[in-house]
């Protein structure tokens, strides 16, 4: 596919009702070592890729603290600071690191305080954009992790709030304390076990960020519907994939990550492909 890289050819979709971002972001969990785990392998390919993502026209980049833990949020305020006009850095809190590969929810109110205090030092930021419960702990009661991170925004700390790994009531019990912005959830073109609450998104102009958004499975194998498509529109089967997404809704914002400028590149790239409705259909049929 030879085109302009611009990820503003995505459009744009104003988070929380103000905050415009262009719909293709940057995820940065990658930009750590395996396993999310210590620094990257190549410490230099990774801070060029975090260079390259406002070249490109990217404005939104996801991150959490528990990715490294903290490397990826030291790369980001090491390399983009200060932030140039209109780049959002959102991130989560709540999940806690044991080892490379291990993720556990911890929502006590302390922690979580913790999360965002330190999330905020180590961006160099006095308002995170859009902080991210990583995880409702199932130790704790729900509510009572709500009021905890309404609470950063009544503090002005936080410009606006979203949830990850959700269903449809959990959002709906959420926003009876606070205005949920963003949801993010699993979703690409081979799971599509969230479907609802995209759905539920899209009809209350919530953003949803699909996490893990390549993912394409046996959905890719030689010969097959996704293949064709991308062979005809002398693309990769990742830049369908993501054109997918983008054309699937318009609450849609795909955060694919890396921690190589060329894949960066790659991906930026399918913000200006365009999916006739043939062929969107005949992806949208597709099941792994």
């Amino acid at each position: 596919m030879t085109t302009t890289i611009d990820a503003s050819k995505s459009g744009t979709f104003k988070i929380g009702g103000t905050l415009e971002v262009v719909r293709l972001g940057f995820g940065a969990m990658r930009v750590t070592g395996d396993g999310i785990w210590g620094d990257p392998k190549d410490p230099l390919e990774a801070r060029a890729t975090l260079k390259r993502v406002p070249e490109l026209g990217i404005q939104l980049i996801d991150t959490a603290d528990s990715y490294g833990p903290f490397v990826s949020e030291d790369l980001i305020a090491e390399t983009l600071h200060p932030y140039s006009a209109g780049m959002v850095v959102a991130t989560k809190g709540a999940l806690t690191r044991t080892g490379p590969n291990e993720w556990l929810p911890v929502g006590r109110p302390e922690y979580l305080r913790q999360c965002l205090e330190m999330s905020l030092r180590r961006l160099k930021l006095e308002q995170i954009p859009l902080w991210q419960l990583h995880r409702i702990d199932a130790k704790i009661p729900a509510l009572e992790q709500f009021q905890t991170i309404k609470a950063f925004q009544d503090e002005g700390k936080v410009l606006h709030l979203g949830l990850s790994e959700v269903s449809v009531k959990e959002i709906e019990a959420a926003r009876a304390v606070f205005p949920v912005a963003t949801v993010q959830n699993r979703y690409n073109l081979a799971d599509r076990e969230h479907e609802d609450v995209l759905d539920y998104c899209e009809a209350n102009s919530i953003g949803f960020i699909p996490w893990f958004p390549l993912a394409t499975g046996s959905l890719a194998k030689p010969g097959g519907k996704l293949d064709a498509i991308a062979n005809k529109l002398h693309a990769t089967p990742s830049q369908v994939a993501l054109a997918w997404l983008l054309k699937r809704s318009p609450v849609m914002l795909p955060i694919p990550g890396t921690g190589s400028v060329k894949h960066l590149e790659e991906n930026t790239a399918a913000a200006s492909l365009e999916l006739n409705d043939e062929d969107f259909k005949a992806l949208s049929e597709l099941h792994s």
